[in-house]
């Protein structure tokens, strides 16, 4: 049984930085980042903030050291790693081994892929992950990483269209799923379907923005944030035309299993079930 905590977030999580002084912590107690804080050990947790994917690392890093500090943790070190050599450097694995919480920022995907996979980094990543109590989250192109099958790219104008979507393999932390974000916000549904009727055993995940994930077992999922999270699941597909056709062409699905999920629903991985939460009175 796998003993880490997986947090993939949907980018542009609340850090704090509202204009408005009377929603920062309001906002920022009761979000996402309290939440990957809470599931490290608490305030003096040990967190790494890793801004490979970034093209603006320090302005990223600072953000993201300011967000935590606003949450009350000192013990927050931001690294960027520019190279697979870089990334075994000795410093460098020393961070990660000493890490309650390894958070991937946002950015290209295939800038942590091309820079950490198969390193020593990676590997102990994976094993820590497997076998320790630590927390592993990642928010953007840091959450789409981490499954086997990574989406890299697709024109949401040309979604549901065979080879639209640009696929390399990811980090492999959780191979059950494949992870899309921003995924409300910028209509990416057909890329995830197409997604899911290339690799029919996998589910679907699609997190909008300030919406996340908490896996535990690697297969407990628990959803937190403001936003939704959309489950494909092609377990019962009864039609899916997507091995016959040539590149370009439309696909068709049928009976291609929608859950439309928000803070406190849980879906199990393996058994693909839904539990929801009871709506607040305040909601109804």
């Amino acid at each position: 049984m796998i003993k880490g905590t997986l947090i993939p977030i949907g980018g542009n999580e609340d850090k704090g930085f509202h204009k408005a002084d009377r929603f920062r912590l309001d906002y920022i107690s009761q979000g996402i980042l309290f939440r990957v804080v809470e599931e490290s050990g608490g305030k003096s947790s040990e967190i790494l903030v890793i801004t490979t994917a970034s093209g603006i690392p320090e302005v990223v890093g600072k953000n993201y050291v300011d967000a935590f500090y606003l949450l009350g943790c000192q013990n927050v070190k931001t690294l960027f790693i520019s190279s697979k050599e870089e990334a075994d450097f000795k410093e460098n694995l020393e961070l990660l081994k000493n890490a309650d919480c390894i958070l991937f920022s946002g950015g290209n995907q295939s800038k942590i892929t091309a820079r950490i996979k198969n390193t020593q980094f990676h590997k102990i990543l994976l094993d820590r992950y497997q076998n320790e109590k630590i927390v592993v989250a990642g928010t953007s192109a840091g959450a789409m990483c981490m499954s086997m099958e990574m989406i890299i790219g697709g024109s949401s104008k040309e979604s549901f269209i065979k080879a639209a979507t640009k696929i390399r393999e990811g980090m492999s932390l959780i191979p059950e799923i494949i992870i899309d974000t921003h995924f409300i916000q910028r209509g990416r549904f057909g890329r995830l379907s197409e997604a899911v009727a290339r690799y029919y055993d996998r589910i679907g995940i699609g997190l909008a923005e300030d919406t996340g994930l908490v896996i535990k077992n690697g297969n407990d999922c628990e959803i937190i944030g403001s936003g939704m999270v959309i489950i494909f699941d092609p377990g019962k597909l009864t039609h899916n035309n997507f091995d016959i056709l040539k590149d370009g062409t439309p696909l068709t699905m049928t009976n291609l299993i929608t859950h439309v999920l928000s803070a406190g629903d849980t879906f199990d991985i393996e058994d693909r079930t839904v539990k929801v939460t009871t709506v607040p009175e305040h909601m109804l």
